[in-house]
């Protein structure tokens, strides 16, 4: 399992909210760019960066900080939040962005994220599922939809998707452990996909768990921010480490 080390980016500041809620926030005393730099020193190299103004504004409010990040680092950096329309992934991707994960636009406007999936492939158009109760979340988490999830993702299998980057809302940032048994269902209704489990990781064990369950890559926020993960214990299970 590949292990990507996140940053989400609130104000300029590396934040981790609570179950995506903006008035439950923890900022964290280093830069993004030097939270950056000690990942790819440790051997990283994909980042995961949440532009979490931009998920709750509609507009890339952090970009100047995350293309620093893409320049001073090399990381292969996937990023979301605030993406609505095909002219965002293309200022995204043309910023030096490798790959960018949509959700609100998705849900809102499949046609044109079905359109992105074909002009730019499935290695640089992440879909991010965000489950809330069991239903689709997007806008930043505050809104949830109906449609089922085998009926919203089928035609985007059809048209190349491979990658799904899965938030459980419930968990996220809650340090109670991912979800294995939902992934484990995800994978079985989807064997096609590549998912990313993102939302609740505890520690080591936790990741070996999800690695044993063949989850393709896990994104590890406040585990390691909160100490309950270190640096080494992530390369340790990183199998994309150079």
């Amino acid at each position: 399992m590949i292990v990507i080390p996140a940053i989400d980016i609130l104000d300029g500041k590396v934040v981790r909210l609570r179950k995506g809620e903006y008035d439950d926030v923890t900022v964290y005393p280093m830069s993004p760019l030097e939270q950056a730099m000690a990942y790819r020193d440790a051997g990283f190299r994909r980042l995961h960066i949440v532009d979490l103004n931009g998920a709750r504004e509609g507009r890339f409010v952090n970009l100047p900080i995350v293309s620093e990040i893409v320049a001073e680092t090399g990381l292969q950096v996937q990023t979301g939040g605030g993406i609505r329309n095909i002219a965002d992934i293309e200022q995204l991707l043309e910023a030096g962005l490798q790959a960018v994960v949509v959700s609100s636009m998705a849900v809102k406007s499949p046609d044109q994220w079905i359109k992105a999936l074909k002009l730019w492939g499935a290695e640089r158009c992440i879909l991010g599922l965000d489950l809330k109760d069991g239903k689709m979340a997007y806008a930043g988490w505050t809104e949830t939809s109906d449609v089922p999830i085998q009926g919203f993702m089928e035609p985007m299998i059809r048209a190349g998707l491979r990658q799904v980057l899965c938030t459980d809302i419930g968990r996220d940032g809650m340090l109670v452990g991912a979800n294995v048994p939902m992934y484990q269902r995800l994978q079985e209704l989807f064997p096609p996909l590549d998912f990313i489990a993102s939302g609740g990781v505890s520690g080591k064990e936790n990741l070996m768990e999800l690695s044993q369950a063949g989850l393709y890559a896990c994104v590890v926020g406040r585990a390691y921010y909160e100490g309950r993960v270190s640096l080494a214990e992530m390369v340790d299970v990183n199998r994309d480490a150079s």
